[in-house]
């Protein structure tokens, strides 16, 4: 055989180490998901079943939310064990197996790391506690009390009431930015930075492709303990707690967003850097200073990938105004940082609530939010449910799991609302998600979207999710592209991405009333199809109906 003849073996194409730029993100809470073995609790193995669904409908990767070894007093965010699966989820064979099928059916698969803190039955706490003098006794944040035995600042906790908690063993307080059976870690000891580095590495090495890092900004405090100053009535706006917690009282710049934090994502960078793909997403809690915190933690290349505020998850309606403010703010703070954009999540009100229940026509209104929240620049979180347009569910205290809502009803009804089982068949028992009784009801509003309601009816709010990835995913300058906004009034909002030689202008009417955008006299342009959405350009103006979008290259 001649060599001209010979077959050519094509080398295998280098990791795209860039691929969660712009990467849509579905994050999935495991407890509610699907339920494999009839205990009322989703897990591993029901992830794992749901896989193809998810891969079908066009997203990049999942984020599961913790399924660690916990004593489940915040549901998995107090973690007892970094490097084992709660039994209530499966076995370490049965996220193995979950990361092989995700990586089969392309999809990256991303974890919740939860090392702001962990549980009070963690084996470093119980350690740290026995004394002031064992090998761990720093490892987490205490302080003595005032001479009048009262804790040593005014810190809050999120949950309410003081961050401190009397511990009568050290005969000292210790912090907690949450629950008082979450203490927090001591990340200005190098031994503890070390201990986290490895968790990380543990779950790289199983094959993961990246984290989620929960409250990425409360890793350290002011070794100073000093008192965080009040704020204004006017000022009291805090997206992460509810409005009745007095948290919002505080300016909170002696016990979260220390800059000493940026030296520790440094390192946790570095550690990602060795591995192929492996990226990572910040939850940045943090009202005052949220986009800064963001650019801060995103800039360069040698802290984490990109971060996510609560701009676009606090009750505010979601407006064009505030759209382009919020873009454009992180635009001048942020020169070569990342943000990921969310509408819903397991912390908050679902979107379908909070802004989609005054509207005329809910389905119209939620198809052309989701596709603005695609076309920005930035990468994408989807809650599960949020492509069936679930809305909040509607719970009875006694059904209440969450510690948050339990501590401020009624006021505030916490975060179970968001979190109850979804919604798969309304056939079924329990909607398909367990032939037990669900750990949180199934929702009889939820029903009537199930996913076998919607599957396969081209004006489901579903398929539109599913059209509308595709679409994207066709067009690199709504995934990766930079943003210049037009000049527009009203309900309607313009702007351009751009990427390489395309050039998409993007324009969307968030009202129910008609709407006319002007681009400038005589502006031509050729409409991009293939979003299913409605608007039409003639002599240099867009017109919409309610709810409309148009996306195009103008002349």
């Amino acid at each position: 055989m001649q060599a001209s003849q010979r077959r050519q073996v094509q080398p295998e194409p280098a990791p795209d180490r860039d691929w969660w730029r712009g990467a849509v993100i579905y994050q999935i809470y495991p407890r509610s998901y699907q339920d494999s073995n009839g205990d009322g609790v989703g897990d591993l193995k029901g992830i794992i079943a749901r896989l193809p669904y998810i891969a079908s409908l066009g997203v990049d990767a999942i984020w599961i939310s913790p399924f660690f070894k916990s004593p489940m007093k915040d549901f998995g965010y107090d973690v007892s064990d970094y490097c084992d699966v709660d039994p209530m989820f499966g076995t370490l064979a049965d996220f193995d197996a979950l990361v092989a099928e995700a990586h089969r059916l392309g999809l990256r698969v991303m974890i919740d790391e939860v090392i702001s803190h962990t549980a009070d039955i963690h084996p470093w706490f119980q350690e740290s506690r026995s004394s002031r003098n064992n090998p761990k006794a720093d490892w987490y944040v205490w302080a003595d009390a005032r001479p009048d035995g009262t804790p040593p600042n005014n810190w809050l906790s999120i949950f309410g009431g003081s961050a401190w908690q009397w511990d009568t063993r050290r005969q000292q307080y210790y912090l907690h930015n949450f629950l008082a059976e979450q203490p927090d870690l001591n990340f200005h000891n190098s031994e503890v930075q070390d201990a986290l580095l490895d968790v990380t590495r543990f779950w790289l090495e199983r094959g993961v492709d990246g984290f989620r890092l929960d409250t990425i900004n409360f890793y350290f405090h002011s070794e100073g303990l000093e008192d965080n100053p009040p704020l204004p009535p006017e000022e009291r706006n805090d997206q992460t707690a509810p409005a009745v917690n007095p948290y919002n009282y505080q300016d909170h710049i002696y016990d979260k967003s220390r800059p000493e934090n940026l030296g520790f994502l440094e390192r946790f960078r570095t550690l990602l850097d060795e591995y192929p793909v492996a990226a990572a997403v910040g939850e940045v809690g943090d009202s005052q200073r949220g986009l800064e915190v963001v650019a801060a933690y995103t800039a360069g290349d040698h802290r984490v990938q990109m971060c996510y505020a609560f701009d676009f998850l606090a009750p505010e309606k979601i407006s064009a105004g505030k759209v382009r403010s919020v873009l454009e703010a992180f635009g001048r703070v942020a020169s070569d940082g990342w943000s990921c954009w969310a509408f819903s999540n397991h912390d908050v009100m679902r979107h379908a609530s909070r802004w989609a229940a005054s509207e005329p026509d809910r389905l119209a209104y939620l198809k052309v939010v989701s596709a603005l929240l695609m076309s920005l620049r930035g990468s994408v979180c989807l809650y599960q449910g949020e492509e069936l347009g679930l809305p909040e569910a509607e719970l009875a205290f006694e059904d209440l799991q969450d510690p948050y809502g339990i501590r401020f009803w009624p006021e505030f009804k916490g975060r179970d609302g968001c979190r109850t089982p979804m919604a798969w068949d309304d056939a079924r028992p329990n909607a398909g998600f367990s032939t037990a009784k669900p750990w949180l009801p199934v929702a009889r509003e939820h029903l009537p979207l199930a996913v076998s309601r919607q599957q396969g009816d081209p004006n489901s709010l579903l398929e539109h999710y599913r059209r509308f990835l595709a679409f994207r995913a066709g067009h690199p300058a709504l995934v990766k592209g930079d943003i210049e906004f037009l000049a527009v009034e009203g309900d309607a909002i313009a702007f351009a991405r751009s990427e390489g030689n395309e050039r998409i202008v993007c324009a969307f009417n968030l009202g129910a009333k008609p709407a006319t955008l002007a681009l400038g006299d005589g502006k031509k342009g050729q409409e991009t199809g293939g979003h299913g959405l409605h608007g039409t350009l003639e002599d240099g103006k867009i017109t919409f109906h309610g709810y409309g979008a148009w996306f195009g290259r103008l002349d």
